[in-house]
């Protein structure tokens, strides 16, 4: 609203019931809301639309991930998937119509297109969703550094395509808008969450740690040490991703990779909160419990790692920020170790014990 006041929490203008969200992402996202608003211009069909888009979308990814495991491990992955789709976290994002979990499932699509050899199909899917949320990108990294070349390709063209489309559709005014607010969305500048200790607490990014250290105290924890940590993290995660695509991997494990390296690089938002960052990081698990033996100590390994990931509070919840912090650490550090340990597989393993250390 003009009467916004930058040092509060945000005072959001309005649309019916709903406030209305700041707008952080690049303009060729906006091919798709524009694109389904010719099917219903009224915003709560388009809401509801986008409901069934999301959740379809979703469970198009589980079931094509699934068939790649193999005839046991894709029963078990099937049969695990019900606890990917009941956390809070994850009804959470499907309620308020986040885009978070569609841009995850469109990419593992894409990527598991590209195994099937779809190149134009998996293209378009990882071109729109890097050139929508940026984050995908990090699989074009880990496509260059298995030079695959095909894929790449697809990709960059169609990206290429996208740009043109957009630019008939919305012209060129909202591109040099973004580029001349990107150093706000990447420093963190511009989230209004960071005006709300609570908001912060839950923030599960590594550059987003600096402010929960600054809750607690510690001097010097502002968007400068935040984009100094952002910025070193960015060169770690690059280089795992790039690794990770040099060393061998089996037909089978190779999905896992692929959600490892999301949840990388989502890590590098400056703000993701527990809704967003639980779902890639749940079916990681569920992945990696099917390629797992089905024994009772697997399974109640699995489940205790659920509980931890699966750790939620609403943030309009009154609590002290400081015990937000503490408590939101345990999915923060459970999704980092889920991530580690896949990444860290040696070549030609069946399986990631869920017990590993």
């Amino acid at each position: 609203m003009p009467n916004d006041d930058a040092t509060k929490p945000r005072n959001a203008r309005m649309l019916g019931p709903f406030k209305i969200d700041v707008f952080e992402y690049p303009p060729p996202y906006l091919l798709l809301p524009r694109a389904l608003r010719l099917l219903t211009p009224d915003f709560m069909r388009l809401r509801m639309l986008w409901f069934g888009l999301s959740g379809g979308v979703v469970l198009l990814a589980f079931l094509v991930v699934a068939r790649s495991l193999g005839p046991a491990a894709s029963t078990r992955a099937l049969l695990l998937s019900p606890i990917i789709w009941v956390p809070i976290s994850t009804l959470s994002s499907l309620q308020k119509g986040n885009v978070q979990l569609m841009v995850i499932a469109a990419s593992m699509l894409a990527m598991g297109l590209f195994e099937r050899r779809r190149w134009a199909a998996g293209g378009a899917l990882l071109a729109f969703v890097t050139m929508s949320k940026l984050y995908p990108g990090m699989l074009v990294v880990y496509l260059l550094a298995r030079r695959e070349w095909r894929a790449v390709g697809w990709t960059a063209a169609l990206g290429v395509a996208f740009l043109a489309v957009s630019l008939v559709d919305t012209g060129w005014a909202p591109y040099p808008t973004f580029l001349q607010h990107l150093p706000g969305i990447l420093g963190g500048e511009a989230f209004p969450a960071f005006r709300n200790p609570a908001a912060t607490a839950i923030n599960l990014s590594v550059p987003g740690i600096v402010f929960k250290l600054k809750l607690f105290g510690v001097p010097g924890m502002g968007f400068g040490a935040s984009k100094i940590a952002g910025w070193c993290y960015t060169l770690v995660a690059v280089a795992a991703t790039f690794f990770a695509g040099r060393r061998p991997i089996e037909h089978h494990e190779k999905p896992l990779a692929w959600l490892a390296i999301l949840i990388l690089a989502t890590l590098r938002s400056p703000f993701l909160p527990v809704v967003y960052a639980a779902f890639p990081a749940v079916w990681l698990l569920t992945l990696v419990a099917a390629q797992a033996a089905p024994t009772a100590k697997n399974l109640a390994m699995m489940l205790l790692a659920w509980a931890a990931l699966s750790v939620y509070w609403p943030i309009d919840w009154a609590v002290d920020p400081r015990l937000l912090a503490v408590a939101t650490a345990v999915p923060q550090t459970a999704i980092v170790v889920l991530a580690i340990l896949v990444l860290r597989r040696r070549s030609g393993r069946s399986s990631i014990p869920l017990s590993a250390q």
